[in-house]
């Protein structure tokens, strides 16, 4: 039986079996929208509460229509936001939306041409949210610094940035993440810098909890079939995580195969 089954991913109060967490901007559509979702066995999928209508738009086609809550977990995100007020507002505007949902990504921007974290910000608006009986889950910098004094506030998960949003290059520093995850007790999330399947599968085998993504998918020349081998990606890489690979070496003297008993 695989490791998986039993391998769950615990978030505040949910358990969740995907560790692909997946966003609903940059489709063609919501039908697009709706199959690559689904391609890629998330639970969890995330909404920008201010590009998106879940229910503050009457009238206007609703995300909801095609992903509905009875099916999946919704991540309201502060997506576009440039301070700690504008986010905390989003968020309160968003459990009101969501019937007291409580379960929130927190981003806030430090400008829009790189997207980069705005860390004091972060910080400011997680302790308030947390104070209010927010779960949060926090997009930030690769700083293990910063990332620990997060869930020291109470953030429910860090999710450091691979590289920067919607640029596909990547991990590019392995290292800081490896430290984030060394000393974390609560999920490290890879969120941003994801381009293709093997990224998503290097990050899960570095030792994070899941991996969230949007461009990568939306993006790609086919989105659904994109979705599902992200789905696998991060299911491969979880399963090398736990099997544990092999030590690096320069070469190996002795050979994989035996050469006693080989027939003369």
């Amino acid at each position: 039986m695989s490791n998986l089954v039993t391998d769950p991913l615990i978030l505040g109060k949910r358990t969740l079996h995907s560790r692909l967490l997946v966003g609903t901007g940059k489709y063609a559509d919501l039908e697009q929208t709706r199959l690559a979702v689904e391609a890629s066995g998330a639970e969890i999928i995330t909404v920008a509460i201010r590009r998106t209508n879940i229910g503050q738009n009457p009238g206007e086609p609703s995300l909801l229509d095609v992903l509905p809550v009875d099916r999946y977990t919704l991540l309201p995100n502060t997506a576009g936001c440039y301070n700690a007020e504008d986010a905390i507002r989003t968020l309160r505007l968003a459990r009101e939306l969501l019937d007291g949902h409580t379960l929130v990504k927190l981003e806030v921007l430090g400008d829009p041409h790189t997207l980069f974290p705005h860390m004091p910000e972060t910080l400011v608006a997680a302790k308030t949210l947390v104070q209010e009986g927010f779960e949060v889950m926090a997009y930030c910098s690769d700083d293990p610094i910063q990332a620990k004094q997060l869930e020291e506030l109470g953030c429910v998960a860090v999710m450091p940035l691979a590289s920067l949003i919607g640029s596909g290059m990547g991990i590019l520093n392995p290292w800081n993440l490896g430290i984030i995850i060394e000393n974390a007790r609560v999920p490290v999330i890879v969120d941003a810098g994801v381009g293709t399947a093997s990224d998503a599968a290097i990050a899960m085998e570095l030792g994070c909890a899941g991996v969230l993504m949007n461009t990568a998918i939306a993006q790609a020349r086919n989105p659904v079939l994109m979705a599902s081998a992200m789905k696998k990606a991060v299911q491969a890489g979880r399963e090398a995580f736990l099997a544990g690979r092999m030590p690096k070496k320069m070469y190996q003297a002795q050979p994989s195969s035996p050469t006693s008993g080989l027939i003369s």
